[in-house]
């Protein structure tokens, strides 16, 4: 097993860490005193200004789309292990970083989507302007009347009707759909509710201002309001071309399956990331406060928070890198108890990390003036999003046991 970095995403890496350094990171303010106005003005979806800016000076760097196959860009050739070390570097700013780079959540999967199983039309029309940053899109899966943890019991209706299909269903934690600059959502429904529980729903392109789509309204993440929005999506009698259709009738749960896979090594990733910051934060507060006559760094607790912490990183790291290197060599097929492993163990090991910083820094680490709340609602939210921890354990110990009753 080989972990090291190519030279290029050595390059790569030490380009971006420059990048995060001297742009990202200081516009974090920025970005923050920009979304204020916004919220302010009525407008809590709209993207800040600074964000465009960084797009900007992320492509004229090369840095854009360094997710993606290299059939786009010959010059990035990066494999998934290669790009997971730069995911790692965009989790220290995670709110700006990714889409700075057109490296964010749902819109990296649904362009691997439209790059795997999208018909070449399909392509001009959406994975082009997706590729550019020049529009966003939504992932419309979850459905808040059923457990959707369980992919097989969802409930939105397909139907072929002559030239078109005809959708009818509500979903909701469709991430994306509230920002303005949504123009497209993949829908996942049912097309044949006889047919075997695998082959039963397919995906199908939904332009967001048909007719009968009405975005219903917004979900907080523990009363966040993110910027692209969560957004309840209603759907009647919405009625597209049969051309809309990603790959055949009944692909979908397979279609799904291949989506998230590579997805939840960025995820595991980027909360990397997040749980080195949330450690770096840790050790400087602990360095700068005093109680009963030392820095909190020399107290013993302290100092056993930040050794564990550095411990669970270091493990979760290993652990991703294996995921990676597997898909690499491998294919993420052979990978599934590993994939399914990563999206258990490294959500909890950050989720663990920040809740010490913010025990460090008091009060002022649940408040506004640390990233650290944030942090914690998002990492929470990743224990949910792309199946819950149940789900993955599960699958894990499927896996484990199936040899034995061979």
């Amino acid at each position: 097993m080989e972990f090291n970095l190519s030279a290029k995403a050595t390059e790569y890496s030490a380009r971006l860490q420059q990048f995060m350094d001297e742009k990202v990171i200081p516009a974090e303010v920025v970005y923050h005193q920009q979304r204020e106005a916004l919220i302010a003005a009525g407008k809590p979806h709209e993207l800040p200004a600074v964000v465009e800016e960084l797009k900007a000076q992320a492509k004229a760097q090369g840095l854009w789309n360094l997710f993606l196959p290299h059939s786009h860009d010959p010059h990035h050739g990066l494999t998934v292990t290669d790009y997971a070390t730069l995911a790692e570097i965009t989790g220290w700013s995670v709110e700006i970083a990714p889409e700075a780079l057109n490296c964010s959540a749902p819109d990296t999967g649904n362009m691997e989507v439209l790059d795997m199983f999208g018909t070449d039309a399909q392509k001009e029309q959406w994975l082009k302007p997706l590729l550019a940053g020049e529009i966003r899109s939504g992932f419309a899966m979850t459905e808040p009347d059923v457990a959707s943890s369980d992919a097989r019991n969802i409930q939105t209706s397909i139907v072929r009707d002559g030239d078109s299909y005809v959708i009818n269903g509500r979903k909701w934690w469709t991430t994306g759909a509230m920002d303005p600059r949504c123009q497209i959502l993949i829908v996942m429904g049912k097309t044949d509710p006889a047919a075997d529980s695998y082959n039963q729903q397919s995906m199908v392109l939904v332009p967001i201002n048909t007719p009968g789509v009405t975005v219903k309204r917004n979900l907080t993440v523990f009363g966040y309001v993110d910027q692209h929005g969560h957004a309840e999506v209603l759907f009647e009698n919405v009625r597209v071309p049969a051309a809309n259709l990603i790959g055949q009738e009944g692909a979908g749960f397979a279609i799904a399956q291949a989506r998230l896979g590579p997805g939840r090594v960025h995820h595991c990733m980027r909360a990397i990331g997040m749980a080195e910051r949330a450690l770096s934060l840790m050790i400087t507060r602990a360095n700068s406060r005093v109680a009963f006559g030392k820095e909190l760094s020399h107290q013993g607790t302290i100092q056993n928070w930040i050794a564990e912490s550095r411990i669970e990183i270091e493990q979760a790291r290993l652990l991703v890198l294996k995921c990676a290197w597997m898909i690499d060599t491998h294919g993420a097929k052979a990978a599934r108890k590993e994939i399914a492993a990563i999206k258990v163990a490294v959500p909890r090991m950050a989720q663990q990390v920040v809740d010490r910083a913010i025990q460090v820094h008091g009060g002022a680490g649940v408040s506004q003036d640390t990233v650290l709340a944030a942090m914690y609602a998002g990492i929470r939210t990743l224990r949910i999003v792309d199946g819950p921890d149940e789900v993955h354990i599960r699958d894990i110990a499927r896996m484990e046991i199936k040899p034995y009753l061979a």
